[in-house]
């Protein structure tokens, strides 16, 4: 209502034309991308529409441009993985708020199941959003071979392993991160090293496991290793399969913290102290990791850096450049669980 208690109009590309001082088509220029605009006229245009307050018509925009103006935030895993793997609602928050602030909603879809991947890909092979966020992906998975042959632009997180000439991505240095960390250990006196995989089928699960067995050189030892799933369930399996088969271990580092924490949960079901008996370590540094009992040494992924690099990545893609690839240090966090006399903060 304006003051007089009518409606309020809602302001139109003339009304910001007016306020700029330059013409309709100047601003539908800025609207649809910016193409063939003036700095000078970019900024007036650009002022004028927050000052009317002027917001596009979508639906109208979508009719010109043949786009949807979305984007798909996509998790190719059972739907509980969305609230229990602390990763993913970091990148979720991190990619809705790059897109915001480009003015696109982030549709948030999740599809573990076959028939839920149907669903999907018809939905977004109809043209519903611009794009995909891909953010778990698996050997072999026939969702991003899917995705490719519909041209739908997708970016990865994680190396789309079988894809890494046709899908771009934004990767943590999986297996620099991992000889960081198999090194940080070996440093600290400690001796065999065990180590609890992720997902052979992933690129975190495969990497991790490379970078640990180089490290470690001569010294690799497979009875030291235990494949699992980057679940705190599976962690707890891991590590007591591992105590089984080889009691004198004396520091397990796991490929995730999820899995870390069921490894602290099975060392002390076990009686065995953690670092003294026991050293653990995990990677990613999502939150989990600075509350486990006691605070988990860890390699910190760089999870909003990751998003807004994969924002941008698809955006240019939508656009019609070619993908491309960026992969993001980890850096080491040490905490108690390696060493009793660490102080550094958590975040």
């Amino acid at each position: 209502m304006d003051t007089t208690g009518n409606p309020r109009r809602r302001p139109t590309i003339r009304d910001v034309a007016a306020a700029a001082g330059v013409s309709r088509g100047t601003v539908s220029r800025v609207i649809n991308g910016g193409h063939w605009v003036s700095p000078e006229a970019l900024a007036a245009v650009q002022e004028a529409i927050r000052t009317t307050g002027y917001k596009t018509n979508q639906h109208a925009r979508s009719l010109v441009t043949g786009r949807s103006n979305s984007v798909a935030f996509l998790l190719t895993e059972p739907q509980h993985l969305l609230f229990e793997d602390p990763n993913f609602s970091i990148l979720l928050r991190g990619a809705a708020t790059e897109l915001a602030a480009r003015g696109m909603p982030l549709l948030l879809m999740v599809a573990g199941t076959p028939d839920e991947q149907e669903q999907m890909l018809g939905y977004v092979g109809a043209g519903h959003v611009d794009g995909v966020l891909l953010i778990s992906s698996h050997a072999g998975s026939p969702v991003l071979r899917e995705l490719v042959a519909l041209d739908i632009p997708t970016i990865a997180c994680g190396i789309p392993l079988g894809f890494e000439q046709k899908v771009g991505y934004v990767a943590a240095d999986d297996l620099g991160g991992a000889r960081i960390m198999t090194r940080h250990l070996l440093d600290s006196g400690r001796q065999r090293i065990a180590m609890i995989t992720g997902p052979m089928d992933t690129p975190g699960g495969r990497l991790r496991l490379e970078g640990y067995r180089l490290e470690l050189g001569d010294r690799y030892d497979e009875t030291l290793v235990v494949h699992g799933d980057y679940l705190r369930s599976g962690g707890i399996r891991a590590t007591a399969e591992l105590l089984e088969r080889r009691p004198d271990l004396d520091a397990i580092f796991a490929a995730n913290d999820l899995a870390a924490s069921g490894a602290l949960l099975a060392l002390a079901d076990a009686g065995r102290s953690v670092p003294d008996d026991v050293a653990v370590a995990g990677f990613d540094d999502a939150g989990i990791a600075a509350a486990t009992t006691p605070p988990l040494t860890t390699m910190r992924q760089p999870f909003e850096r990751i998003s807004a690099e994969m924002v941008r990545l698809l955006l240019e893609v939508v656009d019609g450049k070619s993908s491309a690839a960026v992969t993001l240090p980890a850096s080491l966090v040490v905490r108690e669980s390696t060493d009793p006399t660490a102080t550094q903060p958590g975040r």
